[in-house]
């Protein structure tokens, strides 16, 4: 049995709602397999000989998709059943999606997508293929498959992929952007578990450190921070995200603190979030009174917390350069020409990635060349130093 599903929304509006990064629409797909009580989700890639991606597939074991709302499902945009609950029907998990837009984001990854599912419907199991294509974005067809599958669950299989899919290629980096994203929520439910590529998301593999913080803003109210350090630099870190207590990401916007090069996200938490962003307050950023308070409060504490990690990776730095020899003062001297260098000297370390393997007589010669650079313009120019 087969039948053609029309989605009631202009096809220009669906178009741009698949212009999406591929990292972002990966993520809607895993969070639609989450929103349907998915415990386990495997995103995969699937390679071609030259090592390109050539299809993209997203498989979870949650209830699968209601063959009795399909019609629901796909042919009303904004029509989403999420609209009217909170929790997920089994694990009473919070939902993420409300506006049924996040499906579309697929046709981000390629021109042609299946939804493969299997869902319990009067206590039997029924499969059926969900099919689309991005040159005919407000039609979709429905095939019932005559072989159920074993159990529940949801696979996307999205093919004619976009040439961009082969951003998510560099796993490590893909792996700690996406456990970014769901670190809260994997902590808030632990016995979920993503991967990528084999790979498991989860922020303890990819984190740092992790410090936790109490900030107290001018009305009395108080909220939890917690700055995850992560261990390499990606898209979108140095960011506030507001959250609530069970993980759910509400806002997020740019830190605008200097962290010495520390890749980060601080985590603002409090059950005050959700009520704020039901009205639309926490958009408005600084433009709200209340919302301007918290951030105001987390950037002193996030500015405070790098300047204190700062300090103490620039006295680790100074021990081991003396240790090792390279360090062209005594450690003791507490000259401003000494501080100066220190300065210099740890700048330099955090430009230069390369800088820490070097061997303690090249770090030598730098620093040696870094103090007569110092001294030269001291005496007024760099002529004699660069005799």
């Amino acid at each position: 049995m087969s039948r053609t599903i029309r989605v009631q929304a202009q096809a220009d509006h669906i178009e741009s709602l698949s212009k999406a990064a591929p990292l972002s629409a990966v993520e809607e797909l895993v969070w639609n397999a989450l929103d349907a009580d998915a415990r386990e989700v495997k995103v995969d890639l699937i390679t071609n000989a030259l090592g390109a991606v050539e299809a993209v597939r997203v498989s979870d074991d949650g209830t699968g998709i209601d063959v009795l709302s399909a019609d629901n499902t796909f042919g009303s945009l904004g029509g989403s059943w999420k609209r009217t609950a909170a929790e997920t029907a089994s694990s009473r998990r919070r939902l993420h999606g409300r506006h049924g837009r996040g499906r579309f984001k697929a046709f981000a990854l390629g021109g042609h997508v299946e939804w493969r599912t299997t869902t319990r419907s009067g206590g039997n199991l029924t499969s059926y293929v969900i099919s689309g294509d991005i040159e005919n974005p407000g039609i979709f067809n429905l095939e019932v498959e005559l072989h159920q599958g074993p159990a529940t669950g949801t696979e996307v299989f999205v093919t004619n992929v976009r040439a961009n899919c082969d951003s998510l290629l560099n796993a490590v980096e893909t792996v700690q952007s996406l456990a970014a994203r769901f670190a809260l929520y994997l902590k808030s439910y632990p016995d979920v578990r993503i991967y990528f590529n084999g790979l498991p998301v989860t922020p303890v593999i990819v984190q740092k450190k992790t410090s936790d913080y109490r900030i107290t803003i001018e009305n009395g109210a108080e909220a939890k921070l917690e700055i995850i350090e992560w261990r390499q630099r990606f898209v979108g870190s140095g960011r506030i995200v507001f959250s609530g207590p069970d993980g759910f990401e509400l806002h997020e916007q740019p830190a605008g603190v200097r962290s010495g090069g520390a890749s980060f996200t601080a985590y603002l938490i409090s059950p005050r979030f959700p009520q704020l962003s039901a009205e639309n307050a926490l958009v408005m950023d600084e433009l709200n009174p209340e919302v301007r308070m918290y951030l105001d409060g987390a950037k002193k504490v996030i500015k405070s917390h790098f300047i204190a990690l700062g300090d103490a990776l620039a006295a680790g730095r100074k021990s081991g350069w003396a240790e090792e020899g390279s360090y062209p003062f005594d450690p003791a001297d507490s000259s401003d020409a000494a501080k100066r260098f220190d300065k210099l000297a740890n700048e330099l370390a955090d430009r230069m990635e390369s800088f820490s393997e070097l061997a303690p007589s090249e770090r030598g010669i730098v620093f040696n060349l870094l103090k007569r650079a110092m001294e030269s313009v001291k005496r007024g120019g760099l002529k004699e130093f660069l005799k």
